[in-house]
């Protein structure tokens, strides 16, 4: 793989903008995506989240916005995305007057139609709702589309945005250069990619429900009521940021605001927060005002936060596809990351689940602030963990770990197993 962006087909002057926003060895979905896609080719993107997939396509978009008239769009599933998006072509656009605006709720839209209006818009990034409002108010038109980007296509799905798709779809037009990009490849991802791509060039980094690599994970089985009490204790370990999992809104506001009386610094984020609350969240969670950040699975797709040191399932998600989404917030573009799991004794087929899509097994872990639980025997995971061999951990000599505590090592297909806070047990 190359060490710098030359030789990807990438025009000069986009190379010196990709120098000056101090980007240097292109990640793995940019090394095999950029050259497909500034060919002119469909593309299907199959990789992590956080592996730099805005630049995949941000890069090749530019470069073609750069050639001639037109414009671009991109679809992503949440607001938090959208921004994000939006921050990084911001800044590789600038130089080429490739001006983007961003068409979400909770925004103004009487100034969204005004940024529309003017000429030197070359970018739409829009959630589906609010860009088939504007659609079907006339106030967008997309007959001048020549690249169309669907990100996090997968995730889309699992929200019910198909129809709206569907819909988007009919008013682009049939001449233009269409790329997908998703964690993961289902059947559903397949059918859309079939209605609207032409022989798209399939690009993966990763094989399809692969864990994202260098990410420690562990697994605790403990009772719902001591769930809190396992959290404060692992708050106590770990020093750096920590994102936790909820799967409902209302127990993201019940352990933030039980978190926030034990003296942390803490926020929420979830669809019953505002526009302006869930970007205030994240940013003092960028910035270090809040060490701890609550979030749901789906106000989670757009938090890109470079040295988050853990990640913490406090509920495991209801489809087990949303476990790689959340553990792939840590470990980002190539870097270490902790990812801890809580399960209740009864959750044993949903450990199962995970594990046989990660190809791999969760190791046990145990902490002696919490009583040791295991599973019940109807829930029980399988001795093979669903397709991994399941690992003995045995007590190691004492060693001093990053994170205070002891380590030990493991291995497994689809991620780095390794218990490394406390003394595993099978």
């Amino acid at each position: 793989m190359n060490n710098n962006f030359y030789g990807l087909g990438i025009a000069p002057g986009i190379l010196e903008v990709i120098d000056r926003m101090k980007f240097t060895v292109p990640t793995p979905i940019q090394y095999k995506a950029i050259p497909i896609a500034v060919e002119g080719k469909d593309v299907l993107g199959i990789a992590q989240t956080g592996t730099g997939k805005t630049l995949a396509f941000g890069i090749p978009m530019i470069q073609r916005l750069a050639q001639g008239p037109g414009r671009a769009l991109i679809i992503v599933p949440t607001r938090e995305l959208a921004l994000q998006v939006d921050d990084t072509l911001r800044k590789l656009g600038a130089p080429f007057n490739a001006r983007s605006v961003v068409l979400i709720g909770g925004m103004n839209m009487t100034v969204q139609i005004q940024v529309l209006r003017k000429e030197t818009t070359r970018v739409l990034i829009a959630t589906p709702g609010r860009l088939l409002d504007l659609i079907e108010r006339r106030t967008v038109n997309l007959s001048d589309m020549k690249m169309v980007v669907l990100d996090e296509a997968d995730r889309m799905l699992d929200m019910g945005f198909a129809p709206q798709i569907q819909r988007i779809a009919k008013y682009l037009p049939k001449e233009r250069q269409t790329l997908f990009f998703s964690a993961t490849m289902p059947e559903e991802i397949l059918k859309l990619a079939s209605a609207y791509m032409k022989l798209p060039i399939r690009v993966e980094i990763a094989r399809t429900g692969s864990a994202p690599e260098k990410i420690v994970q562990e697994l605790f089985i403990v009772r719902q009521e001591a769930k809190r009490q396992l959290l404060v204790k692992l708050l106590e370990q770990y020093h750096g940021s920590v994102l936790v999992f909820s799967r409902t809104k209302a127990n993201a506001k019940k352990i933030t605001r039980g978190l926030r009386d034990t003296g942390h610094k803490v926020n929420e984020i979830h669809a019953n927060r505002s526009l302006s609350q869930r970007r205030e969240a994240l940013e003092g969670f960028k910035t270090g005002r809040y060490r701890v950040l609550v979030a749901t699975d789906i106000a989670a797709r757009g938090i890109d936060v470079k040295g988050i040191e853990l990640v913490i399932n406090y509920d495991l998600p209801d489809d087990s596809e949303n476990y790689i989404h959340r553990i792939g917030r840590t470990g980002r573009a190539g870097r270490e990351g902790h990812a801890i799991a809580f399960a209740t004794p009864d959750q044993g087929a949903d450990v199962r689940a995970i594990e046989k899509l990660i190809r791999g097994t969760l190791p046990i872990a145990t902490h002696p602030s919490v009583p040791t639980e295991k599973f019940s025997t109807h829930s029980a995971p399988s001795r093979s963990g669903g397709g991994g061999q399941r690992r003995h951990y045995h007590p190691q000599p004492q060693q001093q770990h990053r994170h205070g505590g002891q380590g030990g090592h493991g291995g497994g297909q689809g991620g780095n197993f390794r218990p490394s806070s406390f003394r595993g047990r099978r």
